[in-house]
């Protein structure tokens, strides 16, 4: 049934008054706050960042959506919750997304459909979603005024389930599922994301680790050559060859988790059994200490760092693992520095859950590969909206679902007139202020 053939219904009456319900208000939009995007979008320069990586393979006489066009429609839907391609179907009427990507919301021609977003999707080759990539590591790199003294690079990877037959897609029995296992990395004081990399549901190897690592510390050296990086990463990048990567690159440390053996329970026994018999006779319901050595699995070249968290619980034992090229008091290392990682998780949740970044439904990896980009682009645009709200503001602070309830979600009533475009939002906004803030802050920056 057509959007236009809708019925009116009827609900229960308030204060002895009928409720008569239509889908005739005109110039109407729910999604207000997409003008929000809009200006951090020109501030950023996102679309012509991508758009420039990709070819355009199309006869010029007849193209109707440009790739600048389509790529802001689909990474506004994206941040405003209408994650599939077939979300344009219905938004390429819409008044607000049209003046969003640049088009006049009642004289304007309709945005481009699904089947012409699905084929964007498809589009770009190997070599293009490669320069794709290295431009989302120079946006990261370009968001900061000066050059840092010093960034924590958070890797990790992340279940994404798959329904169908995707190439790379693997059963995982850690996860008993079919899935990919992308590996997300973003700055770890910050949340800025830095590369999304999809790849097979399988656990990185040590050769594929020190690649990515590789690839991306290069690109970030090309903006600052003098920054100090750390590479941080739980049990599943503590492989020897991204260790001895970061050794031997200058101005690159690691602090890393690492597996339990028997050779690392051994060297950590007698203080196990110590601290369980303090804390038998303390009463306490949690002791933990720290210890510090040096170790070399077989087959490394040279003994490395570890620092030894040792819980004791009335359930037993507990025992974690660090190995680090940074020379930190053990405790320091594994509570202040290698715990923290812990907020990256956050960050995908964002990534993942919250723009829905695990709808990589493509056959080809190379589609399933765009549309990571393309959510870590809208990613970018609500960062900048937060950043962007007033210090003292609750959304200073929010998750990006909440950003979109309270920011994005506005009705809005639009009318196009000869000489000016009015949008008239409703006069009970709870974030009026709020919202007027942020945008007089992201128009002041400019482009």
């Amino acid at each position: 049934m057509s959007y236009d053939t809708v019925l009116p219904f009827d609900l229960p009456s308030v204060g002895r008054k009928k409720v008569s319900v239509a889908f005739d208000g005109g110039r109407l939009s729910s999604d207000a706050g997409v003008l929000l995007l809009r200006v951090a979008e020109r501030k950023l320069g996102l679309a012509s960042r991508l758009a420039g990586c990709l070819r355009d393979k199309r006869d010029p006489d007849l193209i109707e959506h440009t790739l600048e066009e389509m790529l802001r429609l689909r990474m506004f839907a994206i941040a405003a919750g209408y994650e599939d391609a077939d979300d344009c179907d219905a938004l390429r009427h819409d008044p607000v997304f049209k003046m969003a990507v640049g088009r006049l919301p009642e004289s304007g021609q309709p945005l481009c459909s699904q089947p012409t977003m699905s084929r964007l999707e498809n589009a770009p080759s190997k070599i293009e979603l490669a320069r794709l990539m290295a431009a989302m590591v120079d946006l990261f790199c370009e968001s900061y005024r000066r050059p840092p003294a010093s960034i924590v690079l958070d890797i990790d990877d992340t279940c994404d389930t798959v329904h169908g037959h995707q190439q790379l897609s693997l059963f995982n029995a850690y996860y008993d599922e079919r899935c990919f296992l992308p590996i997300h990395i973003y700055e770890g004081n910050s949340g800025k994301p830095v590369a999304m990399i999809l790849r097979s549901g399988k656990t990185p190897s040590g050769v594929e680790v020190r690649c990515v690592l590789k690839h991306v510390v290069k690109r970030i050296r090309r903006h600052w050559p003098r920054t100090h990086i750390v590479v941080r990463g739980d049990s599943h990048y503590g492989r020897v060859e991204a260790m001895a990567w970061c050794e031997k690159t200058p101005g690159v440390d690691y602090v890393l988790g690492f597996a339990s053996n028997a050779v690392l329970k051994a060297l950590t026994d007698r203080q196990a059994q110590a601290l369980t018999c303090a804390r038998s006779r303390s009463g306490d319901d949690k002791l933990r200490r720290f210890m510090s050595f040096d170790y070399a699995a077989k087959g490394w070249d040279r003994p490395r760092r570890f620092v030894a968290r040792i819980e004791a619980t009335a359930n037993g034992v507990d025992v974690r693992y660090v190995v680090s090229s940074l020379e930190l008091d053990a405790k320091q290392l594994y509570e202040t520095t290698y715990c923290a990682r812990g907020t990256s998780e956050n960050f995908i949740k964002w990534h993942k859950s919250q723009l829905a970044s695990d709808r990589t439904s493509c056959r080809k990896p190379e589609a399933n590969q765009f549309r990571l980009i393309l959510h870590t682009a809208a990613y970018w645009l609500l960062l900048a909206i937060r950043q962007a709200a007033p210090k003292r503001s609750a959304l200073a602070s929010a998750e990006f679902a909440t950003l979109r309830l309270h920011l994005i979600k506005i009705a809005a009533r639009v009318i196009e007139g000869l000489a000016r475009i009015r949008i008239h939002l409703p006069s009970a906004c709870p974030n009026a202020a709020v919202l007027r803030a942020i945008a007089g802050r992201l128009c002041a920056a400019g482009p």
